[in-house]
């Protein structure tokens, strides 16, 4: 399997067409892999944002006055409002906000970005990265570019490990998972379990690619994989009802 950095793609504005900047820069064939950064697609579909957009209600500045107290740091109410409202659920609100977009992604901050936003404050992730994903398939293939996957990607942490590492919120041309349950190991064992996210991983090996900070490079083409002879599903986001680690903490939260 190869990965290649798409060279040279400019400041990306509201509005501007990723797929033909795209196609202008990479060579793409018929069962190679797209990932894009969600922060350029964000910023394509204008999901740019100022402070001054988010008046702060009464819960968000309850929970900025709790952070303050918690961390000693001063904290924007208005941040907090732009997170509330980007979400459906708010799974933690302290030392730190954890929150379930209206996507499904559980992430810190409704993943929002203060990072590499020219003339504006925030950044928030794409309202439906999968339909982004699929606009992007769509783009190519008027193109004459058939055949190509597409991801759309983002960073974010971790339980229990330090670091970020690329994960997977919207996808096209692929399916989400494959399914080794059935399967058997070196020793003939039948796997019964194992479900593997392989959006996740090559949106985590796009990253080493990509890089962070002010690398510019957010879109990667991988050359050489194949998701093999496997059921496929678009599962990704586990459901309330088979997610214990939620739970456990609605129950914290709750008792607290």
């Amino acid at each position: 399997m190869e990965l290649h950095a798409v060279p040279d793609l400019p400041e990306i504005r509201p509005g501007d067409d990723l797929a033909a900047l795209i196609a202008e820069r990479a060579n793409l064939e018929p069962g190679n892999v797209l990932t894009v950064a969600s922060t350029v697609v964000s910023k394509a579909e204008g999901r740019a944002a100022d402070l001054s957009e988010f008046p702060a209600g009464p819960r968000a500045r309850e929970i900025a006055s709790r952070l303050e107290e918690l961390t000693g740091e001063e904290k924007d109410p208005r941040f907090a409002q732009a997170v509330l409202e980007e979400s459906t659920e708010l799974a933690m609100d302290a030392p730190f906000l954890l929150t379930e977009t209206r996507f499904g992604h559980v992430c810190v901050n409704a993943g929002i970005d203060r990072s590499n936003v020219p003339d504006h404050d925030l950044l928030l992730l794409p309202k439906r990265p999968t339909e982004s994903a699929q606009r992007i398939r769509r783009g190519l293939e008027t193109r004459g570019i058939e055949d190509v996957a597409v991801i759309v990607t983002d960073t974010c942490g971790r339980p229990f490990r330090h670091g970020q590492r690329g994960v997977a919120l919207g996808w096209a041309g692929i399916s989400a998972s494959r399914d080794w349950r059935g399967e058997h190991d070196r020793d003939g064992r039948e796997l019964g379990v194992t479900v593997q996210s392989v959006v996740d991983e090559l949106a985590s090996a796009a990253n080493l690619v990509t890089g962070e900070g002010a690398d510019g490079t957010p879109a990667v083409v991988v050359r050489g994989w194949s998701f093999g002879d496997l059921e496929g599903s678009d599962n990704l986001f586990r459901d309330l009802e088979g997610d214990f680690v939620r739970q456990a903490l609605r129950e914290w939260r709750f008792e607290g």
